[in-house]
């Protein structure tokens, strides 16, 4: 049998490209499947770093998070017809969660997309995710990387509304300390200790 014999028929894009309806309708579609420019991105397997650093990122926001704030990990976020990204870690508003069932988020609902970089997204996290993010009206968006000794650094960015883009508010690397979106005190060097 021919190797692509065995591919689905939904890999093959229509001419103007799946939309985020599409994402949602489309059976079959593997887990962590984004839309980005109407095209299906899939998600390699993660590596260690990545997967341990989500943990602390997530577990250090939701410690402090106000009630009025929620924080959730890899969920869609519609940015656009054609862009339904799936942030690493969200913060959204607690009235937009919705219930167990939630498979997606609107980008009105969410105050913060951090993204950890991974060689398979190095292009997406860096330039073409901000963007969508910051065309949405997201209010904050932090990339995360690796150091040299494997601690996250985390680049935190707030939307300017007079440029419509992102404007750089900080290089956090031992301790993330911050009072926007909210009070949030993340010690990164425990990273160490998972």
């Amino acid at each position: 049998m021919d190797v692509y014999e065995r591919f689905p028929d939904w890999p093959r894009p229509p001419y103007e490209g799946f939309t985020a309806d599409d994402l949602f309708r489309i059976p079959d579609i593997p887990p962590h499947t984004q839309l980005i420019d109407g095209s299906f991105v899939f998600r390699s397997r993660q590596s260690s770093f990545h997967t341990t650093t989500n943990c602390l990122l997530q577990n250090g926001l939701a410690r402090t998070v106000p009630k009025h704030l929620d924080v959730v990990r890899e969920m869609v976020v519609i940015v656009g017809p054609r862009q339904a990204p799936e942030p690493d870690i969200s913060v959204i508003r607690a009235d937009a969660s919705g219930g167990w069932d939630r498979d997606r988020y609107d980008a009105s609902d969410v105050v913060l997309v951090l993204e950890t970089v991974s060689p398979d997204s190095e292009e997406r996290d860096r330039r073409t995710k901000p963007r969508l993010y910051a065309d949405a009206g997201i209010p904050h968006f932090w990339r995360v990387e690796a150091d040299e000794d494997h601690r996250p650094v985390v680049h935190t960015h707030q939307l300017d509304t007079a440029s419509g883009g992102y404007v750089r508010t900080g290089v956090h690397r031992d301790r993330l300390e911050l009072s926007l979106p909210y009070d949030i005190d993340i010690d990164l060097t425990a990273i160490d200790e998972l």
